[in-house]
């Protein structure tokens, strides 16, 4: 195990003990089977309670898992054929957002995601996952032409938020994202969002609107990041657990608010422990959604999307 995190040292230490035993026993006259044995039940049980009760601040350290699966791993476990375009026809190419057409059950669909780096050189490419004005630009070109051929749009959302530097306001980095927001209200053929790790801000929500919006497990959707929101609340973002707690920011605490539409198991131990069983997870959900979605007329699905998005929260008219 690689990346350990901090609460899960009880668990490899454990594992490594019955390592141990195992390599002892294979190389001696003693059988400490039973001892093994044993030990493999009491994993069992720390796994299920450690894995079972992760705290809000635990499941933003699994969200930002160094080795937690991207948008172009569950592309290629996914989708089939899958072409990626590049650009916005206006300034450039952003790669932190991958965009492109591919196949879902036979059907062609249109794939826009997030794309964050899996070592330092490729952050660096990508921008660690944070959108450029031209980024946003690209997803919109694609969700217009999605529209144009009646293709459904699916979104992977995974971003710390959009790039909040110099040259990127200077491009227009607000009105991109909130021409998203106001052309994706719009849009005439389904959305589906996932949100497969970390879901920041504006730089998340730029993608975030859509028909039916699921969260992976452990993953995170807020308004600011833990460390954001110590910072402007107690000048300190060492607070950032303390705030984790408070900000109501996981799959859980946003489908018991309504934000979401489905929490998306993932295997024990996280997403990065088994790419292949959390992508059979993510299809039936998709799979799911695009059989319910695709029943609706195009104002049905407008209608739909205002009344979902109408009865979050809670206001006042007066």
């Amino acid at each position: 195990m690689t990346h350990i995190l901090d609460f899960e040292k009880p668990i490899v230490n454990l594992k490594e003990k019955i390592a141990e035993l195992k390599n002892f026993t294979e190389n001696s006259e003693i059988d400490l089977s039973a001892e093994i044995q044993t030990l493999e039940k009491r994993l069992s049980v720390l796994e299920d309670e450690i894995y079972g009760n992760l705290k809000p601040w635990n499941r933003v350290q699994m969200a930002r898992h160094p080795m937690r699966p991207t948008t172009l791993d569950y592309i290629g476990k996914l989708f089939k054929d899958f072409i990626e375009f590049h650009g916005d026809r206006n300034y450039g190419d952003d790669e932190a957002i991958v965009a492109g057409l591919a196949y879902y059950m036979g059907e062609p669909v249109t794939v826009i995601g997030h794309q964050r780096g899996k070592d330092t050189k490729e952050n660096i490419r990508r921008n660690f996952g944070m959108p450029h004005p031209e980024g946003y630009r690209k997803a919109l070109r694609h969700m217009k032409q999605a529209e144009k051929f009646n293709r459904p749009i699916i979104c992977f959302i995974d971003t710390k938020g959009a790039f909040p530097g110099k040259a990127a306001e200077e491009r227009g980095q607000s009105e991109a994202i909130a021409r998203n927001l106001m052309e994706m209200a719009g849009l005439t053929v389904p959305i589906i969002c996932i949100v497969i790790g970390e879901g920041g801000s504006g730089g998340a929500l730029a993608l975030g609107v859509g028909d039916q919006i699921h969260m992976l497990e452990n993953s995170t959707y807020s308004v600011i990041s833990p460390e954001g929101a110590a910072a402007l609340l107690w000048k300190d973002s060492g607070q950032a657990k303390r705030a984790a707690e408070t900000m109501k920011i996981t799959a859980y605490d946003l489908k018991e608010l309504n934000v979401i539409d489905q929490v998306i198991p993932e295997p024990k131990g996280g997403a990065h422990r088994d790419i292949d069983k959390q992508a059979e997870n993510i299809g039936k959900v998709i799979q799911n959604s695009l059989n319910s979605l695709s029943k609706l007329t195009k104002e049905e699905l407008l209608e739909n999307r205002w009344e979902k998005y109408k009865q979050i929260g809670e206001y006042e008219t007066i």
